[in-house]
């Protein structure tokens, strides 16, 4: 059969494609995401079901008089749709001598180091084993399962992340009632529940491979009625950490991926809400490399009650939902209490989606206070229309913030502002990017930049001191972090620049008008922003920057964690 015109032309820009990905050093790093996380959100069976506090979103402020922003409360459980299993979970504090107290017994999630969190993806098939059991009953996978798969392929080995596919989440994760599937009804036992690992199983991975993450896309990686605990207790007091509730597994291929799971770091959490993710392509062999041979830094701080990790505001009942932990029920046998916590959507290092300062939908300028509506009449004649925007968390791609970092260092701002002119932050300006584009060589699209302050590094302590973080900035008291100005962003826009990141606070300072105009110009470019970082300035030339916030619907920020593999 002759090839028409169109089949030509068609074959031509095909060749010229590939062409374009083998000349050209950028996309030869092109990626691929799978995002491998559950929903979280009212309405879905996202928390364990017998006696844990269900996940709820409140939406405390909204764009209008009182507010220029959209802010949020989240109430959220570490046992939230897909999460992270660490340690502690089983393994008792070795102090107190307990059966099974281990060394292991303070790797709570702060603890847990970032190398750990990834790795390549090692998928086993266990789709036959779906349904095949009981009501109220596990089927298992079993050792002679693994070592069937080594055989076909290659044995397991340190640096793997092993993740058992049955795609039990993919079938039967949905909206109540039907959701009941999920966990409720197994629990019930009315239906059949989740295939797991057995002990066994669970002892050749952790103990004989050395295999330190192991997930599943299941609710647990406990089999029940009775292999539960077992089956943690045998892979955590290796160290092991697990993936419980991830989803899309048979997006990825059987070996190769990049996989990774990350979550807001708890001080004294057993387990965490997370966001799990596979990165396909020529850069996932240099993820795994970096990960099997611990080359990451963690650039997240610990979210601990006693730290200044919640946005105060200015003088009084303007802060937003400090960070609250809840204890709600006591486990003897490991002598903890799990708990939940109450907590801004900005709390310690989070996500800024576009609609945090744009509204959904047209807005009467009217809604705004006075001096605000002064504000966007000035914002719109230099830097042109707002806009609006409905993104919220879950809707932001992971491919978005995450990528090959670029460091710009703002520290020579520190110390430039006239006290009598407090509360003002240094604005990062053109000039100082164009500045470090001379020294350093141009940006190039999609890379993460990163704006290093050293603000939260060295402000960053427990309270009473802790005010020196952002309540005294903020009142007038010290000076403010360097922050982001609108026409740096419009620049940085330009250049192709898709996420901005910093280690201080907010990326948009304390000065109200500054800051508003800000994220305003990040929201209308959408752009996104990852604020609260640390440990910026050990970020080596050569780094892939990692953030994942916990995929929450309807969410105007999003805790997360934030690494760089190098």
């Amino acid at each position: 059969m002759r090839a028409s015109v169109r089949d030509i032309s068609r074959t031509l820009l095909l060749f010229t494609f590939v062409g374009l990905c083998q000349s050209n050093p950028a996309n030869a790093d092109e990626a691929k995401f799978v995002d491998c996380s559950l929903l979280v959100a009212p309405g879905y069976p996202s928390t364990w079901p017998q006696g844990f506090p269900r996940f709820r979103i409140i939406h405390d402020r909204v764009i209008g008089p009182r507010s220029a922003y959209n802010t949020d409360i989240l109430y959220i459980d570490g046992n939230t749709a897909t999460q992270m299993d660490v340690p502690p979970h089983s393994v008792v504090r070795p102090e107190l001598k307990m059966p099974k107290s281990g060394k292991f017994g303070h790797h709570f999630t702060e603890a847990i180091e970032a190398w750990q969190f990834g790795g390549e993806a090692c998928i086993v098939d266990c789709r036959d084993l779906l349904n095949k059991a009981p009501n109220g009953v596990s089927p298992l996978v079993k050792i002679d399962r693994l070592k069937a798969w080594e055989k076909k392929h290659r044995p397991f080995r340190f640096g793997d992340v092993v993740l058992v596919r049955s795609d039990y989440s993919d079938k039967f994760y949905r909206p109540l009632p039907e959701g009941r599937r999920f966990l409720a009804s197994p629990l019930e036992r009315k239906t059949p529940a989740w295939p797991d690992p057995n002990p066994e199983a669970m002892e050749f991975l952790a103990g004989v491979r050395k295999v330190m993450h192991v997930g599943t896309d299941s609710p647990t990686m406990g089999p029940i009625p009775d292999l539960g605990e077992p089956t943690h207790y045998a892979a955590l007091k290796h160290g092991a950490i697990f993936t419980e509730a991830a989803t899309n597994l048979g997006k990825l291929p059987t070996t190769g991926a990049f996989y990774c799971l990350m979550g807001p770091k708890h001080k004294g959490g057993p387990y965490g809400e997370a966001r799990a993710f596979a990165i396909v392509g020529n850069v996932a062999k240099f993820l795994i490399d970096a990960s099997r041979n611990k080359r990451a830094i963690d650039l997240s701080p610990t979210l601990d009650i006693d730290m200044p990790l919640t946005w105060p505001g200015k003088g009084v009942d303007n802060h937003r939902h400090r960070y609250t932990k809840a204890d709600f029920l006591y486990a003897a046998t490991l002598q903890l209490y799990h708990h939940t916590h109450i907590m801004d959507s900005h709390c310690g290092t989070h996500l800024v989606p576009p609609s945090y300062a744009l509204p959904p939908g047209k807005l009467d300028v009217q809604s705004y206070a006075p001096e605000v509506r002064g504000w966007l009449e000035e914002y719109e004649r230099k830097f042109g229309p707002r806009g609006s925007s409905t993104i919220t968390t879950a809707d932001v791609p992971l491919s978005q913030t995450c990528g090959w970092a670029r460091v710009i260092d703002a520290t020579s701002l520190v110390g430039t502002t006239n006290a009598n002119a407090w509360p003002a932050s240094p604005e990062i300006s053109v000039d100082l990017i164009k500045a470090d584009e001379a020294k350093n060589g141009p940006l190039k699209a999609n890379q993460i930049v990163i704006f290093r302050t050293g603000h939260i590094d060295k402000h960053m302590k427990a309270f009473p001191e802790g005010v020196e973080l952002m309540e005294d900035p903020l009142n007038g008291k010290s000076e403010g972090w360097p922050a982001v100005g609108a026409a740096a962003v419009t620049y940085l826009a330009k250049k192709g620049i898709r996420c901005v990141a910093t280690d201080a606070p907010t990326l948009g300072g304390v000065d109200d008008r500054q800051a508003l105009m800000t994220y305003w110009a990040l929201g209308s470019r959408n752009i996104v922003g990852v604020e609260f970082l640390q440990n910026v300035g050990k970020i080596p030339d050569r780094a892939y920057f990692l953030f994942a916030p916990v995929k929450i619907q309807g969410c105007h920020g999003g805790p997360g964690r934030a690494i760089v593999l190098h």
